[in-house]
């Protein structure tokens, strides 16, 4: 496990099927893509896609020769409004709104383990915080779109350093 990998390993955690959790990913979920990263020009900009980035990584002295680097995880939730007529505008923001909700469970973990799985020491603890934020649908909806960006931290395995 490095810093270089941890989006990754994110972006892992969230395409699980096979557990207890909401499964995200099509066909048993809402989005259409989760992956690590941004794509770039190879974005597809009608499929549901939440985007997995760490812009912030911190490498916090945990003891004199102990390092655990920490996260802060920055989600993009892209949702494509196919029509921005008012009952199918209205309708899709509930529908980010329920995509939304299973993204949080499953970002919460099961009862007792917030590694992710063993990917992390712990995950969305330190700060004990999970912030959403939506674009203003009066402005996004223009783009034909609605947007979201979900934040919250990891702490990672600590290392000797």
């Amino acid at each position: 496990m490095s810093t270089a990998d941890a989006v990754a390993r994110e972006a892992a955690w969230l395409n699980v099927t096979t557990d207890s959790l909401p499964v995200l990913l099509a066909p048993g979920g809402p989005w259409e893509v989760v992956q690590a990263f941004w794509p770039g020009a190879k974005w597809r900009t009608q499929a549901t896609g939440i985007y997995v980035d760490a812009r912030a990584v911190a490498d916090n002295r945990a003891s004199n020769q102990r390092l655990r680097p920490q996260y802060e995880f920055i989600l993009t939730l892209i949702w494509p409004v196919r029509t921005t007529t008012v009952p199918i505008a209205e309708t899709e923001q509930q529908n980010l709104a329920g995509a939304t909700d299973l993204l949080l469970q499953r970002i919460r973990g099961p009862v007792g383990d917030k590694t992710h799985g063993g990917a992390f020491l712990s995950v969305a603890e330190n700060p004990r915080r999970v912030d959403v934020q939506k674009e203003d649908p009066a402005v996004t909806l223009g783009d034909k779109m609605l947007r979201a960006v979900v934040r919250y931290s990891a702490d990672d395995i600590e290392i000797s350093g």
